[in-house]
């Protein structure tokens, strides 16, 4: 696997693990299986993000997740082979006790143990980041425009110079860089997906000509950004969408546009740590540190109401009330740097401008009443760049995987990648290709279709014969019955589907069984778009559509009262399920 060289030294990632709210189906027990364990084309959800990061150089990572979900992932990066794989040295499960399933992404950088951890400039990517976007493009791009190699300027921004000097981040205030992906004209684009509301306005033209390419032509700086919903209730609550004058003052040029998504792909300065820490108001970093920051670069006064006046004049804070520096805390360095006492040729030394003198009134004016105003001066504020890919066929995939659609189609988009052993020594294969389509041959009967090309079979499957298997992602020891039919399917480990069943567009969980049979009397099983718990069975002669089949625990109870006919009332008032949702969940109890 190969590896960039362009991290600085300390620079470290941290991947969030959350719960999964949208997945639910499938992430009903954190504690044993959580969202970062599910398969996205027959490998955990996590591998991707430590891929991405071990394949631009980053082996400092941090995995934070709820204290009950981190055994799980323990286990995992101990036991599942596609983890174990991954280069060393092995990620660092990092459990808050604070954090809990509904906490806040921004709660989260203020837990001692997470500031703890985090020792200089960072990115942060979630666990469902699919990403074949090679990270180290992006990571030079921001070193270039933002950081500078080992803490070197970064050159000539909007905002002035950037000093030079070994201390980094001590020398110069970095700014950060997010990244959003198209949602629309892409085969993994799903129906009502999330994006985001944004405005770029274009940076100064460099002197010299980037190579081809680099990413540094198409990055912007971030002037606003909100989630499109928040921009729909705005724009319901007010009849309108209100742009400040001042926005349209200081950038001659803004592009606005509305069918893109938050990758959750920052690379962020340490500084940020302090930013969140003085504002605790601020619960998502996606929404809040970004939405804020961005327009803080703009209207004149919101640095200072945010804090960052003292975050950025004053004493970077950490747990332990030291100046954060990597190269101090290595021995490497005792304190700061000043390069220019080091040469013989004179240098004028970085000031911060003076303070305007206080404004005396004239001598007629008694004494008395002789104020002294002190005026600060204006306030940087370091931008937020933004990389917008645009959308076309050849674009490498950059997504987030937080619902079934997205799995499923994620999945099977990934299944179409030829796979090692079909790929000659002339060709790049995908970071992303498996070794082979098919695990396990001998598995497959005869006769049976298992269209290849575009389907994934993991080791140990079984195919009965005059099954018809097409576009589909199948796990490990999963079992498909006589004459079954699967299209554009995605089946976790240890799935079954019996003799005859019909499933098309469906997600179906681990061990779950959808039930076969013999088809007489035009009985059959027939599943479209739905999706099946773990562990769940769908009876033989089932017929559905847009559904959840779903075990609630807890309803013994109510099985009691099926011979009085309340039985599904009781179900209906303990969910609180309405007529016209979008989504049916179909009940089942354990008994």
């Amino acid at each position: 696997m190969p590896h960039a060289t362009m991290p600085s030294p300390g620079f470290q990632a941290l991947i969030l693990c959350g719960p999964g709210v949208s997945l639910n189906t499938f992430t009903s027990n954190p504690k044993e299986f959580p969202k970062a364990l599910l398969p996205i084309a027959n490998r955990p959800m996590v591998w991707y993000p430590l891929e991405w990061c071990y394949r631009m150089g980053i082996t400092n990572i941090k995995l934070v997740t709820p204290a009950e979900s981190a055994p799980a992932l323990e286990a995992a990066l101990s036991q599942n082979p596609h983890l174990t794989s991954l280069p060393a040295p092995r990620p660092d499960v990092l459990a808050p006790p604070e954090l809990t399933q509904t906490t806040g992404t921004g709660d989260i950088f203020r837990f001692p143990s997470v500031r703890a951890a985090i020792t200089g400039d960072f990115v942060l990517i979630p666990c469902d980041l699919v990403c074949e976007l090679d990270g180290s493009s992006l990571l030079e791009t921001w070193l270039i425009h933002e950081a500078g190699l080992g803490g070197a300027s970064g050159g000539l921004l909007d905002f002035g110079v950037t000093k030079f000097g070994m201390g980094g981040e001590k020398s110069g205030r970095r700014g950060g860089l997010a990244v959003w992906y198209p949602t629309k004209g892409s085969e993994t684009g799903v129906k009502n997906e999330e994006t985001d509301f944004i405005a770029t306005t274009p940076l100064p033209a460099p002197i010299v000509t980037p190579p081809r390419g680099s990413l540094r032509s198409d990055i912007a700086k971030l002037v606003y950004a909100i989630p499109t919903d928040t921009l729909k209730d705005i724009t319901d609550e007010h009849k309108s969408f209100h742009i400040r004058h001042r926005l349209l003052r200081k950038y001659g040029r803004v592009k606005m546009q509305t069918t893109h998504r938050d990758a959750h792909i920052y690379f962020f300065p340490y500084w940020v740590l302090d930013m969140l820490k003085a504002n605790e108001s601020f619960d998502s970093v996606s929404e809040d540190v970004l939405g804020w920051w961005a327009k803080a670069g703009w209207q004149e006064g919101l640095g200072d109401k945010l804090g960052l006046r003292e975050v950025f004049e004053g004493t970077p804070s950490t747990p332990e009330g030291d100046i954060p520096d990597a190269l101090v805390s290595s021995g490497v360095l005792e304190g700061e740097v000043d390069v220019g006492s080091m040469s013989s040729t004179w240098t004028s030394t970085a000031q911060s401008r003076p303070q305007r003198p206080s404004d005396v009134f004239a001598s007629r004016v008694p004494s008395l009443i002789t104020p002294t105003i002190t005026v600060n001066d204006p306030l940087t504020i370091p931008p937020i760049l933004a990389y917008v890919q645009q959308p076309s066929p050849s674009a490498p995939l950059i997504r987030r995987v937080d619902t079934a659609a997205a799995l499923l189609v994620t999945s099977l988009h990934l299944a179409k990648l030829p796979s090692l052993d079909s790929v000659d020594s002339r060709t790049t294969a995908s970071p992303f290709a498996h070794a082979s389509k098919i695990a396990y041959p001998d598995g497959i009967s005869r006769p049976s279709r298992v269209e290849t090309a575009d389907s994934l079979l993991a080791e140990n499957v079984t195919v009965g014969a005059k099954a018809n298997i097409k576009e589909c992602v199948i796990g490990a020891n999963c079992a498909i019955g006589i004459s079954a039919r699967l299209t554009r399917c995605l089946l976790m480990e240890g799935a079954v589907v019996g003799d005859g069943a019909q499933l098309t567009g469906c997600v179906l969980g681990r061990r779950c069984k959808v039930e076969g049979g013999e088809g007489g009397d035009g009985e059959r099983t027939k599943l479209v778009d739905c999706e099946v718990q773990e562990g769940n069975v769908v009876p033989w002669g089932t017929e559905a559509k847009n559904e959840k089949f779903m075990v609630f625990e807890g309803l013994e109870d109510d099985a009691e009262m099926e011979d009085d006919g309340y039985a599904a009332e009781a179900v209906d008032d303990s969910l609180g399920v309405e007529e016209g949702i979008e989504d049916n969940i179909r009940v089942q109890m354990h008994v």
